[in-house]
C-alpha cells in the first residue's frame, strides 16, 4: 500500500480524497494555487505545496509543477479527482516516466475514450449499443447532408474532442443543417483547438443514464448500477439520483453486464462511467468518463461502498473488495450540485462566506470545502458543495432532501439552493417524469 498520496485537485473532491487517505492510514499531500492557500483541503492534508499562481494553466494544470511537488514530498502516487488533469493521457504518461503511480486508468484507455469517435467505435466493438450516426468524422457540409439524410432528422453535430456542451448543435431539418454544422466546427476549434465533428441521430425525449463500472486492471470488472442524470442545464448536470426512477431490474442487469464485460475485456483499471441516452427502453452510448464522477456519492450511498478507497486499493495492486454478487442496491439516493451562482441567469457569484451551517441527521451527507469566513475565488468552477441524501425509497429521499435544503445556510453569496426548493415542488420531479430537456424548458417558462 502507498505511504503517501498527492491530490492533484482542489475543493470538495480534494477534501474527499484527503478523508479517504486518513481512514486508510495514508499520508496526504495537497497542492494549491496562491488563491487557495487558505482552502480547506490545504488545511486538512498532512502536507501542502504551492504549485503556482491563480490561473489553472499555471497551477492545477501544470504537469511539471505537480510532478515537482511529488518529488519534493516523496509522494508515490497521485489521485487526480475529476476535472483538471484527471483525463489527460499525457499527464498519466509523464507520471509513469517518473515512476509515480496514477490512481486511475492507463494512458491508453484515457486516449481511446477521450476522442468521441474512437470511443464510439470501441464501444461498438465491445458490444455496447450506440446511437445511429456517422462512421467517424464528417469533413465537410456536403458529407453532412448525406449523413443526415441516411440517419434522418433531427440530427446533432458534436465536436470529437468536445465536452460540456461546447461544439454541439442540433439541426431539425436540412434548412438548419449548414449553420449548425459550421457553428459546431467553429466552436470546437475555439474550445478544443480541433474542429473535427461527427453526427448522430438526435433523440427527442431521452433520459441521461450512466453506468458505474469498476475494474481491477487484470480482467475482472463489476458494475454498480446506474445513475439518472437527466436534470441538466446547458448539458451540465444539476441533480443526480440512483437508482434511476424508470430503469427496471431487468434493464439494469442487462446493460450493467454489457458494460462490466466490456471494460473487463480491455483490462480497465479503477472507476469509470459509461454514459447513455435512454429512450423507449433502449440504451444508446454517448461517451465514457475515465475517472471518478462528481455524482459518485449516490452510488456509494445505495451500495455502501467507498469508491475512492477502492480506487486507491486497486492502483496499489490489491484485489477489489467487492464482487458483482455482493453488490446489492439498498434504498434510493439523490444529489444536488450547489453552485455559487446568482439566479435566474446562473452568473458566477464568488465572495466571502459570512455564515455556513451544514445540514445533518439520518441519511444526509454534504461534500463541501466551505467554512465560515472562507473567500470563494473567482478563478475556478462555481461548484461549492454537493448535498446527498439517502432513504429507504425515493419518496423518503425526496423528503429528506427537502428537509436538508431547509437546514443548509450559506450566507454572503448567492447559491443555487433556491432552484432546488422550487424543483422539489414540481409534480414531474416528485414522480421522476423528466427528460434531459425538461429543466431547460422549465427555466425558460419560469424566467423567460
Amino acid at each position: 500500500m502507498f505511504q503517501k498520496i498527492l491530490i492533484a485537485n482542489r475543493g470538495e473532491i480534494a477534501l474527499r480524497v484527503v478523508r479517504a487517505c486518513r481512514e486508510m492510514g495514508i499520508l496526504s499531500v495537497a497542492v494549491h494555487s496562491t488563491a487557495d492557500a487558505d482552502a480547506m483541503h490545504v488545511r486538512m492534508a498532512d502536507e501542502s505545496v504551492c504549485i503556482g499562481p491563480n490561473p489553472s494553466a499555471q497551477s492545477y494544470l501544470s504537469i511539471p509543477a505537480i510532478i515537482s511537488a511529488c518529488e519534493i514530498t516523496g509522494a508515490e502516487a497521485i489521485h487526480p479527482g475529476y476535472g483538471f488533469l484527471s483525463e489527460n493521457a499525457n499527464f498519466v504518461q509523464a507520471l509513469e516516466d517518473h515512476g509515480i503511480t496514477f490512481i486511475g486508468p492507463t494512458a491508453e484507455h484515457i486516449r481511446i475514450m477521450g476522442d468521441k469517435i474512437t470511443a464510439k467505435e470501441t464501444a461498438k466493438s465491445l458490444g455496447i449499443p450506440v446511437v445511429p450516426g456517422s462512421d467517424g468524422g464528417v469533413p465537410d457540409f456536403g458529407s453532412a447532408k448525406v449523413v443526415a439524410k441516411e440517419i434522418g432528422y433531427p440530427v446533432i453535430i458534436k465536436a470529437t474532442a468536445g465536452g460540456g456542451g461546447r461544439g454541439m448543435k442540433v439541426a431539425r431539418d436540412e434548412s438548419e443543417l449548414e449553420i449548425a454544422f459550421r457553428t459546431a466546427r467553429s466552436e470546437a476549434k475555439a474550445a478544443f483547438g480541433n474542429d473535427e465533428v461527427y453526427m448522430e441521430k438526435y433523440l427527442q425525449k431521452p433520459r441521461h443514464i450512466e453506468i458505474q463500472v469498476f475494474g481491477d486492471g487484470k480482467g475482472k470488472a463489476v458494475h454498480l448500477g446506474e445513475r439518472d442524470c437527466s436534470l441538466q442545464r446547458r448539458h451540465q448536470k444539476v441533480l443526480e439520483e440512483a437508482p434511476g426512477p424508470v430503469i427496471t431490474p431487468e434493464q439494469r442487469a442487462k446493460i450493467g453486464k454489457i458494460c462490466a464485460d466490456a471494460v473487463a475485456k480491455i483490462n480497465y483499471i479503477g472507476a469509470g462511467t459509461i454514459e447513455f441516452l435512454f429512450e423507449d427502453g433502449e440504451f444508446f452510448f454517448i461517451e465514457m468518463n475515465t475517472r471518478l464522477q462528481v455524482e459518485h456519492p449516490v452510488t456509494e450511498a445505495i451500495f455502501g461502498v467507498d469508491l475512492v478507497r477502492e480506487q486507491i486499493r486497486v492502483a496499489a495492486g490489491l484485489p477489489m473488495e467487492f464482487t458483482q454478487e455482493k453488490l446489492k442496491i439498498r434504498g434510493h439516493s439523490i444529489e444536488v450540485r450547489i453552485n455559487a451562482e446568482r439566479l435566474p441567469n446562473f452568473a458566477p457569484c464568488p465572495g466571502k462566506i459570512t455564515q455556513y451551517h451544514a445540514p445533518g441527521g439520518l441519511g444526509v451527507r454534504i461534500d463541501s470545502a466551505l467554512y465560515d469566513g472562507y473567500s470563494i475565488p473567482p478563478y475556478y468552477d462555481s461548484l461549492i458543495g454537493k448535498l446527498i441524501v439517502h432513504g429507504r425509497d425515493r419518496p423518503e429521499a425526496l423528503a429528506r432532501l427537502k428537509r436538508a435544503l431547509g437546514e443548509l445556510i450559506v450566507d454572503g453569496i448567492d447559491t443555487t439552493v433556491p432552484l432546488f426548493h422550487a424543483l422539489l415542488d414540481e409534480p414531474d420531479i416528485q414522480s421522476g417524469s423528466y427528460s434531459i430537456h425538461w429543466l431547460e424548458k422549465w427555466l425558460s417558462a419560469r424566467f423567460g
